[in-house]
């Protein structure tokens, strides 16, 4: 069957291009939707656009609407959306043609309640405290008497000029300002900034180094107060390594940060005083405690005066603690003379009796022995040698008698071994060449001691000795007999002599004789013979 429709039927209709109808639903939407209040959870958020516009969701159990909010707008907001938070958006729907999608464009927005709010609060903080960063392990003493103080506030408002006040009127020191937004989008950001920069001063930095935190804010909404609950700023006042005060809002608000500072204030004021004492105070107790020392030092002197003289009664004189000790003095004094001539006595006792065993035919005998010992060491030393160059040669020739039919292979053998023989018969050499240089070493020291022991020394420096007929030494004159025959013995040689007549003797008869008889005896010695090699003739007689 064919169609009814004529193909002019539908000419009654409007012709749209598809520009044309999106232009005419999207003011249709506008001015049907201009200005709409819409509850909702926040879905997709992830914060400003790199252009500053944020996009997001608003949804409920079973729907889904788009929500943009310009950069604008976006900062004068009062709070800075999150994923999952339920708020209350205020705008205008309007659609979007290039996508034929429709979305509201949010110019306010606000919580969907204070208990939204306190649940995300809560939330929050239960996750920072389970971090520990409101251990009170944490929580750091404030420095008695700070020298600088830094504070984080804004500039404009009463509370630094509240803060100035206070300081100024109960300890004046130095105060460093740093100026932050209090409130609105970014100033969570700006006060964790500030924190941060404030531990950043190093010593050499020009801006002082603070000793005392105070951020501070005045009172407010939970909305207002919402910045100084954002989790940077509570980590920030966490991590600051310089005792922190937090003084947010009044008596009543509590923020997180709060908790994570380590002293919280009531209000900006009361911040200030904790920071800083009362000098008044401080110079009334200063001025006590310095009328307390001096009465005390005044006190304690009398007392030890009082003490010093009652031991002064109490001390014997000089001259009865002298006297014990100048009458052991006088004694020993008059003991050291008889105790050094009994310790003289009796060194000398021991000095003769060492001597007396010092005698030259000990030294002659043990020199002897010494000698007889080092030639027989010689002797076994030289046989040692032989026999050792014996043994080589023989175990040599066997060697080279065997080698003679090895392979060409153990002719290095024969060389090593070779060159370890001249090794041993050169080690050989140097140890008996040592052996008998220390030998002889040994053997002149002791000959040095003999002839530093020998008379003959003495008889060098002008003395003589004088033996009689048996040739025994003669140590007396009394023991000399009158013309008995002697031998003088000098140190170039001897002479015989004749006893005279004893010295002093008052008959010149008898020293006639006794030359007389000294005479002949002389004249009867053969004269020596002269000696070229030994110079001039020997003295004959001293008489």
């Amino acid at each position: 069957m064919s169609s009814t429709f004529a193909p002019d039927a539908q000419s009654n209709l409007t012709e749209f291009s598809v520009s044309e109808l999106s232009g005419s639903i999207k003011r249709t939407v506008e001015n049907a939707f201009d200005h709409v209040r819409v509850r909702g959870e926040i879905s997709g958020y992830r914060g400003p656009h790199s252009s500053g516009h944020a996009y997001f969701s608003l949804k409920d159990d079973r729907s889904r609407i788009d929500a943009v909010v310009w950069k604008g707008t976006f900062s004068r907001l009062k709070f800075r959306p999150e994923e999952g938070m339920e708020v209350i958006a205020t705008g205008k729907v309007t659609t979007f043609p290039g996508s034929s999608k429709y979305q509201i464009v949010i110019e306010n927005l606000e919580p969907a309640g204070a208990g939204a709010l306190m649940a995300l609060l809560e939330e929050r903080r239960r996750k920072l405290a389970a971090e520990g960063l409101f251990d009170k392990e944490r929580k750091r003493p404030l420095p008695y008497l700070p020298r600088v103080i830094g504070v984080v506030t804004s500039p404009t408002g009463a509370v630094i000029r509240d803060i100035l006040h206070r300081i100024t009127d109960r300890f004046p020191v130095h105060v460093v300002v740093w100026p932050v937004k209090v409130q609105g989008e970014g100033s969570g950001e700006e006060v964790a900034a500030a924190i941060r920069g404030f531990n950043a001063v190093g010593p050499d930095d020009p801006m002082p180094r603070p000793d005392i935190l105070i951020v501070a804010r005045g009172g407010g909404s939970l909305e207002d107060l919402w910045s100084f609950n954002d989790e940077i700023v509570v980590r920030a006042a966490a991590e600051s390594a310089i005792p922190l005060i937090s003084a947010v809002g009044h008596e009543t608000d509590w923020t997180l940060i709060d908790h994570a500072a380590d002293v919280r204030a009531p209000t900006p004021t009361g911040a200030a005083e904790m920071a800083v004492p009362v000098k008044a105070d401080l110079d009334a107790q200063l001025a006590n405690l310095a009328a307390r020392l001096r009465g005390s030092a005044s006190r304690q002197m009398d007392h030890r005066r009082q003490s010093l003289r009652a031991l002064v009664r109490a001390l014997p004189s000089i001259d009865q603690l002298l006297a014990l000790p100048r009458r052991r003095f006088d004694e020993a004094a008059a003991g050291l003379g008889r105790s050094l001539e009994r310790t003289t006595i009796a060194k000398r006792r021991t000095f003769e009796r060492a001597s007396a065993g010092l005698r030259l035919d000990l030294l002659t005998n043990r020199l002897a022995l010494q000698r007889q010992a080092l030639a027989d060491r010689l002797l076994r030393a030289d046989r040692c040698v032989e026999r050792q160059i014996l043994s080589e040669k023989g175990r040599i020739a066997r060697i080279d008698a065997s080698l003679k039919s090895l392979p060409a292979r153990l002719a290095s053998h024969l060389q090593r071994e070779q060159q370890h023989v001249a090794v041993l018969m050169r080690q050989a050499d140097s140890a008996l060449a040592h052996t008998l240089s220390r030998s002889r070493s040994v053997l002149a020291g002791q000959d040095r001691v003999l002839q530093s022991l020998s008379y003959k020394n003495v008889l060098k420096r002008g003395y003589a000795v004088v033996r009689d007929g048996s040739d025994r030494a003669l140590t007396r004159a009394a023991n000399i007999a009158e013309g008995s025959a002697m031998s003088i013995e000098f140190a170039d040689g001897r002479v015989l002599a004749v006893a005279g007549e004893a010295s002093g003797s008052a008959d010149p008869g008898q020293a006639d004789q006794g030359k007389a008889a000294a005479a002949a005896v002389a004249s009867k010695r053969k004269a020596p013979k002269p000696d070229v090699a030994s110079g001039p003739p020997k003295q004959g007689s001293l008489f």
